[in-house]
């Protein structure tokens, strides 16, 4: 995601284009488009490849921010933003390991069906072995 703030902000780059690791939604290849989020009473001007997919991005965090403040009392955004930034982070962390477990129990579970198949085979080609030779 490539973020275009036309306000000066904390980093300085007011106007100036940042690029990062994040990812551009579910079609990177796509166009990118504008796309303009309000985040925490902050107006960013983004670009993108699916702006619905920026939007949706914008609305989480924004929704963290606010829940945040609302447990916490602080007015300081940044320190707003961090503990956001660290619930998001404990739910894809705690998300990352639920697949984790989930996909341990599908691979042990697709060995086991792999022997049983193996097994059902052997057994099927033993009785076929028997009759013709019966």
């Amino acid at each position: 995601m490539t973020e275009w703030n036309g306000k000066q902000d904390e980093t300085g780059l007011g106007g100036q284009p940042t690029t990062g690791p994040a990812s551009d939604g579910p079609n990177p290849a796509a166009t990118p488009e504008a796309v303009s989020v309000e985040i925490y009473d902050q107006i960013y001007n983004l670009r993108g490849s699916d702006g619905e997919y920026i939007q949706q991005l914008a609305a989480l965090v924004n929704a963290k921010m606010r829940a945040v403040a609302s447990r916490g009392g602080t007015a300081d955004s940044l320190r707003v933003a961090v503990l956001a930034a660290l619930n998001i982070a404990d739910e894809l962390l705690a998300l990352r390991t639920r697949y984790d477990s989930l996909a341990s129990s599908v691979d042990s579970a697709g060995d086991s069906m792999r022997s049983r198949a193996d097994t059902l085979s052997e057994m099927l080609d033993d009785l076929l072995e028997d009759r013709r030779a019966g």
